[in-house]
């Protein structure tokens, strides 16, 4: 199955291209830091999957990322842009019923979401734990080194792997720059506010974004499943797409 490709024009008037696939409940999934919609949830068949089972997947490439447009101006990057941008999209195509989900930022994103006015019946967040919703600005400070020495690190430094992810997806780094510093820390009393049926979806061997059964157990109606992999290869493993229709569809 193949995804269709259109242009969504968003709150500010930057073009951000939404993927699309299958037909039914729909279901818009948000990639993860320098990745895209294609290599998240499209090349290793989470979206095909997802389709096959009666929904209609809507994954669009985040600002500055893939094939959606990644400007310079300061004025592009308000904070929560990325939040803004879904909201945008979800009441473009006059979304009511319907589901949520994302990987790491992705996920952040869609928690974010959950306390700024989305209505999903069901939420995933996936790559995910407390401290990845809390603890945002050490995190942002190391992708923020990693864009700084894209150039000029060596093999075994700890940014390597991000920086070479980073060069693989294309992302350009001025860009990325700006929307790092877009995202604000939850306060675990907002996660805890938050009342829809989630699933916090992450890898056994995954602890990039802190402990998902810590923040599974503050969401009202949390559920914590794992599944094979690390923060990297987690997305590349059937059972996470296989969790996630087994949730939507339950």
């Amino acid at each position: 199955m193949t995804a269709k490709k259109w242009d969504f024009s968003s709150f500010d008037g930057v073009s951000l291209k939404i993927h699309e696939m299958g037909e039914g409940r729909p279901v818009i999934l948000l990639h993860g830091l320098f990745s895209n919609a294609d290599t998240n949830w499209i090349k290793f068949g989470h979206a095909g999957a997802l389709a096959n089972a009666g929904f209609r997947v809507i994954m669009p490439d985040l600002r500055a990322h893939g094939e959606s447009e990644a400007p310079h101006d300061p004025a592009s990057y308000p904070d929560d842009v990325l939040v803004q941008d879904a909201l945008a999209l979800i009441a473009h195509l006059q979304l009511t019923d319907y589901d949520l989900g994302g990987f790491s930022l992705g996920a952040r994103t869609t928690a974010r979401l959950l306390v700024t006015g989305a209505t999903p019946t069901k939420a995933i967040l996936a790559g995910m734990g407390l401290q990845g919703l809390a603890g945002w600005e050490r995190r942002q400070k190391f992708f923020q080194e990693a864009i700084r020495i894209r150039d000029t690190a060596k093999r075994g430094d700890p940014h390597w792997m991000a920086i070479q992810f980073m060069k693989s997806q294309k992302i350009d780094p001025a860009s990325a720059s700006l929307l790092l510093a877009t995202f604000s820390d939850m306060d675990p009393a907002e996660a805890a506010s938050i009342e829809t049926e989630t699933l916090v979806l992450c890898g056994s061997e995954d602890r990039d974004n802190g402990d998902p059964e810590e923040l599974a157990a503050i969401l009202l109606n949390g559920h914590h499943v794992a599944i094979p992999g690390t923060h990297m290869s987690s997305v590349t493993k059937a059972e996470m797409s296989q969790e996630m229709v087994r949730f939507l569809v339950g």
